[in-house]
């Protein structure tokens, strides 16, 4: 008898699956069925990136014969056109972010607009200093005011100077930066030279294409991302570890549900605070509900848990699905990585889209513009119109899956130092230590996320759980992250099981999970500032390339993502990517990005699909740095006596 054929893994998250039947019975389709039916087909050429439609003389397909398009470019030159925008692309969404969250700063800071402060006041004077900004006798708000005009210099500057924040960087890195003349200028002036210089007949040399790549991608990590994070934590708070919950099972059938979605927590943070109030918790109860339940989705959602301890409805992908459960009053979005088919799903259910940014419409949604001048009002509008729907909620279309998983999320670099070596000897000692000894074979970042053409969920944890089996920490983003909460891999009670012992009894000494949460998609500079503190700590190394520590995404799928993998790369990590990688075609920038360029940068790309083949890559990799340090094996403990000191001296 054949074997039965092997069934289609659609996603490893248990909540899936029935509620793709529910959508089904409910008359509306979702991400997962559109890439298996009328998308299961892909274009070949896109997918390697040898399609060139800069130009209307294209579009034009490279192929054996027809290597060149029609203005002579050569296939390397259109594949490195082609990943430089996505680069170019992925940094924009992440600065534009950091940029809205810098203007708003400054006006809190000058007065003109309420209900935004100052919450951590040492964050402030860390960054002003930084910043070059005076603190002795000054109050908080002229030194806000400083930090705010001075952050938003760095978009528009075109100076030749550098970004204020590459100091941070190890100072062989920042050297290296300035002798490859690849230092960020201005944030927005290296986005428009991408531009410029991909648009025909202009730069047409895959290596200076590529150099541009690395100034837009590092004005992203360490400029637009993580001027982001930082005025994010002055004014909402850096994060501590915090306790929570994850999964679709968080909504609750008898109270009004609002998933908060997108990426911006000038939104968010205002909708926690009216959601709170009084009279709109009274005016829930008085439509029959028992009060107001908030949920995150997306990088919202790692904002909102990581502060306030709300939970998470999901990742990228089960955004539908949160809507398919027929329990949510309100879908509110503002920017970036959101389906504009909520809009139809929402049609088979009483739940509101609300858009709320004006970058970012939705045809049939509602808009509630979010203005920041009177921010709190803004959001009662808001919380007050899904009240309002909870009495077009249809009982017989209601099934909440039960699966949620306990986490700790909020892991910041700063938190991280601090759990390791207490307040007064705040260090990464111990981390170092543990990997010079073994006990930590190295440092895994994987982040990202979700891919519709892979299963759901399982690049993420596959490529983890191997790497915490191999005694590698885990430090992760984004999607990646809410992956690893929904499998219950952020407490360290479920998640030690996957560990090997050196891993294992290292974290439960520390009292830590062995993958740390630290936040959303801009705060992967979190991780280059962690990579950074390793460094200054001392005996790893004296470059962030010199650390036994590699990156992944597996499930990417975002321009983002692009960015967020160059400014990894261009600081010295080796990074791989699962599923597909937008230069396949073009074979000597393949060799340039996967092999050649550790030459240049200390830090390389890579692509591997399989994650069991991807995570041991890492790990090879992790190796490698280990034997280059001279901490590849164990070392004899020999106790000395004087005569011994004596020798040595």
């Amino acid at each position: 008898m054949a074997d039965e054929e092997k069934k289609e893994i659609i996603s490893v998250d248990p909540t899936v699956a029935p509620l793709l039947e529910k959508a089904k019975a409910d008359g509306c389709d979702t991400c997962f069925d559109r890439v298996r039916e009328g998308q299961k087909n892909r274009c070949s050429f896109g997918a390697d990136g040898v399609c060139c439609r800069i130009c209307s003389m294209g579009p034009c397909r490279i192929t054996k014969k027809a290597p060149r398009g029609v203005c002579g470019a050569t296939v390397e030159t259109i594949a490195a056109r082609n990943f430089a925008r996505m680069v170019a692309a992925g940094a924009s969404a992440h600065s534009d972010h950091g940029r809205a969250v810098a203007d708003v700063f400054l006006l809190a800071a000058e007065g003109k607009i309420p209900g935004y402060e100052v919450k951590d006041r040492q964050k402030l004077y860390a960054v002003a200093m930084d910043y070059g900004v005076e603190i002795a006798d000054r109050d908080d708000k002229e030194i806000a005011i400083e930090v705010g005009r001075k952050a938003l210099s760095e978009y528009g500057s075109q100076s030749e100077e550098p970004l204020v924040c590459l100091k941070r960087a190890p100072l062989k890195r920042q050297e290296l930066w300035k002798k490859l003349g690849i230092q960020p200028r201005g944030i927005d002036r290296e986005i428009v030279e991408i531009m410029h210089r991909t648009h025909i007949g202009v730069d047409m040399e895959y290596h200076n294409i590529i150099k541009q790549c690395s100034r837009a991608a590092l004005g992203d990590g360490w400029g637009g991302s993580m001027i982001a994070t930082d005025l994010q934590d002055i004014m909402f708070g850096t994060p501590v570890p915090i306790a929570s919950e994850m999964n679709l099972g968080c909504l609750r059938e008898d109270h009004v549900n609002l998933i908060v979605h997108g990426h911006e927590p000038l939104l968010s943070e205002m909708i926690v605070v009216a959601a709170q109030q009084e009279d709109m918790v009274a005016k829930a109860k008085a439509v029959g509900a028992k009060g107001i339940n908030i949920a995150g989705m997306c990088c919202t959602a790692n904002e909102i848990i990581m502060r306030h301890g709300l939970p998470i409805a999901g990742n990228f992908l089960q955004q539908e699905l949160a809507i398919v459960t027929g329990a949510l009053e309100a879908m509110i979005v503002d920017v970036q990585c959101i389906m504009q088919s909520l809009s139809e799903v929402s049609k088979c259910y009483h739940t509101k889209l609300i858009t709320t940014n004006y970058r970012a419409n939705i045809p049939d949604a509602t808009h509630i513009q979010f203005e920041e001048h009177d921010a709190l009002a803004s959001a009662r509008e808001i919380v007050e119109a899904a009240i309002d729907n909870f009495k077009n909620r249809d009982p017989k279309k209601v099934a909440v899956p039960k699966e949620k998983e306990p986490v700790v999320a909020g892991f910041s670099h700063e938190t991280i130092s601090y759990l390791l070596g207490g307040m007064f000897r705040a260090s990464y000692k111990p981390l170092n230590d543990n990997i010079i000894n073994g006990k930590i074979r190295g440092i895994g970042g994987v982040v990202g996320c979700n891919n519709a053409r892979t299963p759901h969920d399982d690049g993420h944890l596959t490529v983890i759980k191997e790497l915490l089996k191999n005694d590698v920490i885990v430090l992760t983003t984004g999607c990646s992250a809410m992956a690893c909460g929904k499998a219950g891999l952020l407490t360290h009670e479920s998640a030690a099981k996957f560990c090997g012992p050196g891993l294992a009894e290292v974290c439960e000494t520390v009292g830590i999970p062995p993958v740390l949460h630290m936040g959303s998609c801009v705060d992967n500079s979190r991780i280059l500032l962690a990579a950074a503190a390793v460094v200054k700590e001392g005996g790893l190394g004296d470059d962030i390339s010199d650390l036994p520590a590699a990156g992944s995404a597996p499930e990417w799928m975002s321009e983002k993502a692009i960015s967020i993998g160059h400014y990894f790369v261009a600081s010295g990590v080796y990074t791989v990517f699962g599923t597909t990688f937008p230069i396949m075609g073009a074979e000597n920038l393949v060799k340039y990005l996967f092999e050649e360029l550790e030459a240049e940068l200390g830090g390389m790309w890579d692509f591997e699909p399989d994650p069991i083949k991807h995570a041991h890559k890492m790990i090879a990799h992790i190796d490698k740095k280990r034997k280059a340090l001279g901490i590849d094996k164990a070392r004899e403990r020999v106790l000395m006596d004087m005569a011994d000191r004596r020798e040595m001296e």
